[in-house]
């Protein structure tokens, strides 16, 4: 598997059964039910590198479509309807795509980004 020594396979049985069905995914419910929003950055990058199937640096629409399929061979795909609702949350900047910042920010929240402070982040929440 793709995600293995970074998602649990039951983790991601979990949140693929949360979106069997057309028109039920969530990204966020999705990340959350996976254990990605627990992950380290890095972790999460490293996520966003096996999505990226075209390894242009960036998740387009086509890709975002198959998103479910990178967990698990045979998984639906999104309807146009959840990849663009997805594209739309992740795509900061109107180019139509998601960069690795776009991914963290999705997976973690809009104050993490590899570029801004993930650290900073993290140390602010320690005070």
């Amino acid at each position: 598997m793709a995600f293995a020594g970074v998602l649990k396979d039951a983790d991601i049985a979990a949140a693929l059964a949360g979106c069997k069905d057309a028109g039920t995914f969530d990204h966020k419910k999705f990340f959350k039910a996976c254990g990605m929003t627990g992950k380290s950055a890095e972790d999460v990058k490293k996520a966003f590198f096996i999505i990226d199937q075209d390894k242009s640096g960036f998740i387009e629409e086509d890709e975002l479509k198959l998103f479910l399929q990178n967990f698990k061979a045979g998984a639906r795909a999104l309807s146009d309807s959840e990849t663009k609702a997805f594209l739309k949350a992740g795509d900061s900047d109107g180019d139509g795509k998601i960069g690795c910042d776009g991914a963290l920010a999705l997976t973690k929240g809009p104050q993490f980004t590899l570029n801004s402070s993930y650290i900073s982040g993290r140390n602010n929440s320690m005070n």
